[in-house]
Parts: C-alpha cells; structure tokens; sequence
C-alpha cells in the first residue's frame, strides 16, 4: 500500500505585489523530505476544476466560498477561517479511499509530487506502443520524470533475472529467467523511445509547454543515455549466457570416444586401426618423481586426479567470482538509490534557488 504524504497548511502570508494577496503555505511531508509550497485561492480554484474535468466527478470535499465583500488581506479572521478550510480540502483528497483524484496529473502537478511506480491505477505508467510514442510523447515534465523512474524498475527487474538465470540450476529456470529478462528490456527500451522523444519535444516547445532550463535538458539526457547503455550491457550480458549455455552443453554432451581421441591420438591413415598411446613412448631425463615410478597406465590416471583437480579448483574460483559479482550487482543498485536521494536533494536546491531570485528580485524593488 502506497504511504500517502501528510499534507498541512500551517500559515499564511501576504505577497508583496503592488495588489497584495493571501498565499498560503502548504506543507508536505514525504518519507525522504519535507517541502513547502505557496499557493494562492485562484490556485485551488484551477485545481478543483482540473479534478473535476479529469476525473469526471466532482472531488469529495469542496472549497471554502468565495468572499466578495471583505478580503483575506485586511481580515485576519476570514484569512484564517480559508486557511482551514482550504487544509481540509487537501487532507480529504488525501485520505479519501477513493484515489481517482489523486492519480490525476493535476493533483500531481499541484503539490510537485512524482507518482508512484507501483501504482494499480489501470491507465498509467504502462508501455507506450509504437503509435503512442510517434503521437503523444511524453510532454508533461513530471510525467517524464515518473516513467524514467519507471524504466529504472524495468532495467532493475532485468538485472534481478539475469542474476537468477545465472544461479539457476535446471535447464526450464534458465529459459524462464531469460524470457522475463528479456520481456522488461523490450518494456525498457520502447520507454526509451518514448522518453527521447518527448525530450525533444520539450526542447523544440512544439507542444505548447514551458521549456526546461538547459542544465535539466542536459540532465536529462544524460538519464536518457545512460539507461540507453545500461539497456544494452544487460542485453550483451544476457546473449553471453546463452552463447556460454550452448558451449556448456556442447562439452557436457562429448562421447567417451572423443575423450579417447584427445588421449590416446586419433585413428591412423592406413589400417584405420588405433594408434597404441606407447608407441611414441616416454621421454627419459623428463620425468617427474611422481611419474618416475608409474607405468603408462599410472601416468593416465594421475592426469586424469590432476585434472579433477584442476576443474575442483575452477569450481571453487567460479563461486568466488560469482559472490563478488553479486556483491558488484548490490553496489549498484544502492549508488542507483543514492543518485535518487542526490537528484531529489537538487531539485530540492533548484526550487529554494528559484525562490531566493524571487525574494532578491521584490527586495531590489523595495529598496
């Protein structure tokens, strides 16, 4: 189940514009932060209409009336009495059991929050077909920002297969491991798709939208590039398992007389009779102490102990290997946590420094 946020409107304040108004400072706090945003009654206006034609209902909670005779800016007690009921209203939306409301765009885009990816809301988040990517990319800014979420779970998911398709044991896991693996790159990569394309369509603001700044554009296309490869590593990644399977089987599947040929020679052109193993004989000043003693039978069967042994300790080196990739794998997936909590922090900063020109900006004019 989803943790809402816990949504408060603990005060109000007056803009400082030539024409004052009330704006009222609502407070959110998530699991990972807590922010605050200012919005003014013309804002809560627009989103209740936004809900409405949205979801085709009106939402379950309504706004305070509208005061045409006195003004929240010269009454501190209808400023105060809007103030509450203005929190209600959110607090409803909030904890309604019916979430229709907010999994709309606007209610999203009003309180600045992604959505969640593991949403059972039918219509969202769910691969774009080739003709939705060439009609409707993906515009909205925080809408893009939630499918690359999205594509991160796809190529997360795809990881974890992989991993388990290299552990498994029987031949029905391995396929069904690849076939899900393969199954969330194909969701990745026409996410991909839909993600370049609406970035560019940002860029070009051919769809009516306020364009990104050009540090956002860059970054976000380092996201775009970025998963791009990490889409391709794990689809050569998964190739190699298949090619090293094949090898596998191929070794695991070589007859008794082929391990005759490697040891004792192969057939003779003449008689087609086979070659005795001693006809060349055994090199004198050569041997070993351990061999020294041995007759050709007993060098036989101590390469072949020397070989068991030999494939004992490849057997020992391949677990270890395989524990440090698994502990590779769990490294990644918590810098890929950590460059979230990063990239929160400087949207974090983006919106305080947005805020800081604004007050510099009404304070140059004031003096």
């Amino acid at each position: 189940m989803t943790t809402q946020p816990e949504i408060s409107i603990p005060s109000t304040s007056t803009s400082t514009t030539s024409k004052p108004y009330t704006i009222y400072n609502i407070t959110l706090r998530l699991p990972l932060r807590t922010f605050t945003l200012q919005k003014r009654y013309s804002d809560f206006i627009t989103l209740h209409n936004a809900l409405t034609s949205q979801v085709g209902a009106p939402p379950p909670a309504s706004l305070p009336p509208k005061s045409y005779f006195s003004s929240t800016t010269s009454s501190p007690t209808l400023a105060e009495s809007r103030r509450i009921g203005l929190q209600t209203y959110l607090q409803t939306l909030n904890t309604d059991p019916d979430d229709r409301w907010r999994n709309t765009s606007a209610w999203r885009s009003f309180l600045n929050l992604p959505s969640n990816s593991n949403s059972t809301h039918p219509n969202r988040h769910a691969p774009l077909s080739r003709t939705q990517q060439q009609q409707q990319p993906i515009t909205d800014p925080i809408v893009w920002l939630d499918y690359h979420r999205d594509l991160k779970s796809q190529l997360h998911s795809a990881r974890l297969q992989l991993t388990k398709r290299d552990q498994a044991t029987s031949g029905q896991a391995q396929h069904e491991c690849s076939a899900e693996a393969k199954k969330h790159l194909i969701k990745a990569s026409s996410m991909i798709t839909a993600l370049d394309s609406g970035l560019k369509a940002l860029a070009n603001d051919t769809w009516g939208r306020e364009k990104l700044g050009d540090g956002e554009m860059r970054r976000r296309r380092d996201l775009i590039s970025a998963a791009q490869k990490e889409r391709e590593g794990l689809e050569n990644l998964g190739n190699a398992m298949v090619a090293k399977n094949a090898l596998d089987g191929a070794i695991a599947h070589a007859t008794k007389g082929d391990k005759d040929k490697l040891l004792n020679g192969d057939d003779n052109h003449d008689g087609g009779s086979r070659k005795p193993a001693t006809t060349k004989g055994r090199v004198l000043g050569k041997e070993s102490d351990r061999t020294r003693a041995l007759d050709n039978q007993g060098v036989l069967q101590l390469q072949q102990q020397l070989m068991r042994e030999q494939d004992e300790d490849v057997d020992v080196l391949a677990a270890a290997v395989a524990r440090q990739k698994k502990i590779g794998i769990e490294i990644q997936e918590e810098l890929g946590w950590q460059k979230d909590l990063l990239e929160l922090l400087d949207e974090d900063v983006d919106r305080v420094q947005g805020k800081m020109d604004v007050a510099r900006k009404r304070i140059g004019k004031i003096s």
